[in-house]
Parts: structure tokens; C-alpha cells; sequence
């Protein structure tokens, strides 16, 4: 081969490999974001070692949406809202560098109140079920046995809670009024999630990146994605290619 045809073919080579990164990064920044799960704060839901797609079309976007959060823009264009119920990654209000996944349960103007460890929405209590118990692979969070109830919400949206033990710190809150443009979030995990009834405070609508929509990838009993050796064996299976309720 001559070494103008080495040339060109080397620069076809740079061009697909440019051509594919820019790809990737619209997809990533425009339609759909991977996020690792970090903590047992949304457990039964989510599992620490979930690999989850976030759509980020869901609720338009914001200048959070972009790689590096530049100040292109105020507020969320092509917004949609979200809906009571919904699983949301958005960054955390005190640290924005930071992300956090959470369930919204309060939307603007409502009133929200934990009674007994019962979730009570404008003055409703949402009911809940005992649901089984829950054991996790995860060595830290949150240990055996775990009673699961389910919550339905007046929505439909119906999905399962931890309830490690009566009396805790989050089971009794006073009663919080959201504020326009914000969200209240609580993780499925109740006695173990730093959410809305703690530091994290009320979720503005800017600071929403998207709706987690699927499991694409988990990985039980503490494994690390690097450690590809051990993927037979803590692979989970049937959480591949999950939807995300």
C-alpha cells in the first residue's frame, strides 16, 4: 500500500472514531444518561451495583443537562412535569456538583408529613402494605430480613419500602409545603436515605437531569465493574434490561 493510501485510511479511521464519540456524547447529553447506583438509599428499588439508564428527554432539559452545567440558559426548555411516584436523578440542591437519586413524592404545593413511618400526602396517608421481607447482597446496607411494605400512590404508581425499624429520626417529620417549582424526594429505603426530610431540602425544578427508566447492567455482592472476572458469578441476572417502576 502507498503511503498516500495509508494516509487516507488512517484519517478515514480518525474521522469514524470522532464521528462516534460526537454521537455518543448527543445521546448522552440529549436522550439518555448511564448512572451507577452508589448507596442502599433506594433499596428494595434499586440496588447498589445497578447500572441504569436516565432519560433526560423526560422533563427537558436545564443547564444541568449539559456536560459541565454552563450558564447557557436559566430555568428548563421542552419541560415536561414530572409525575408523583417517579424514580428522578437531579443534583443536589446544597452541592450541585453532586448527583442524588431519589422518588418524588411531593409536588408543588403539597403537603407533605411522615406519621408513625406513614407517608401522608395534603393530609392523606398513602397506604401500605407489608410486602415480604428484604435481604441484600450489599455487605454495608442493610442487613437480613428487612420488612418490605408496598405504598400506592393515588396516582397508581404502587412500589415497595425498607422499613428497618420503628421510631426513627425520619418517622416522625413535621409537615413540609412545597414551594412553586420545587420537588420533595424520599428514598424507598426510609430509615437509611438522606433525602428531602433531611439536607437535602426541596428539589428545584433546574436541578432535575432526568427520570430513571432502565437496568442495563448490575452487579451483586459488592463487585466492581473492573473486576471482569467475577462477572459470572455476581452477575444479577434477572435485573438485565429491567424497567425502572
Amino acid at each position: 500500500m502507498s503511503e498516500a493510501k495509508k494516509q487516507s485510511a488512517l484519517w478515514e479511521n480518525i474521522k469514524v472514531i470522532i464521528q462516534a464519540l460526537l454521537l455518543a456524547m448527543v445521546i448522552r447529553t440529549v436522550l439518555f444518561q448511564p448512572f451507577t447506583i452508589p448507596s442502599g438509599s433506594m433499596m428494595p428499588t434499586l440496588l447498589v451495583g445497578d447500572y441504569i439508564f436516565v432519560n433526560k428527554f423526560s422533563y427537558g432539559y436545564s443547564k444541568y443537562s449539559l456536560p459541565f452545567s454552563p450558564d447557557l440558559f436559566e430555568g428548563r426548555i421542552l419541560a415536561s412535569e414530572p409525575k408523583r411516584g417517579d424514580i428522578v436523578v437531579f443534583r443536589f440542591p446544597p452541592n450541585p456538583s453532586i448527583d442524588y437519586i431519589k422518588r418524588l413524592v411531593g409536588l408543588p404545593g403539597d403537603r407533605i408529613q411522615v406519621i408513625n413511618g406513614v407517608l401522608n400526602i395534603n393530609g392523606q396517608p398513602v397506604p401500605k402494605v407489608e410486602d415480604g421481607v428484604f435481604t441484600s447482597d450489599y455487605r454495608m446496607d442493610p442487613g437480613t430480613d428487612v420488612p418490605v411494605f408496598r405504598e400506592t400512590m393515588d396516582n397508581g404508581v404502587t412500589y415497595d419500602t425498607l422499613d428497618q425499624a420503628p421510631d426513627t429520626r425520619g418517622d416522625n417529620t413535621r409537615e413540609f409545603i412545597v414551594p412553586e417549582g420545587h420537588y420533595f424526594m424520599m428514598g424507598d429505603n426510609r430509615d437509611n436515605s438522606l433525602d428531602s426530610r433531611f439536607d437535602v431540602g426541596f428539589v428545584p425544578a433546574e436541578n432535575l437531569i432526568g427520570k430513571a427508566s432502565l437496568i442495563f447492567f448490575s452487579l451483586g455482592n459488592d463487585t466492581s465493574f473492573r473486576e471482569v472476572w467475577k462477572w459470572p458469578s455476581n452477575m444479577r441476572w434477572d435485573r438485565l434490561f429491567k424497567v425502572v417502576e
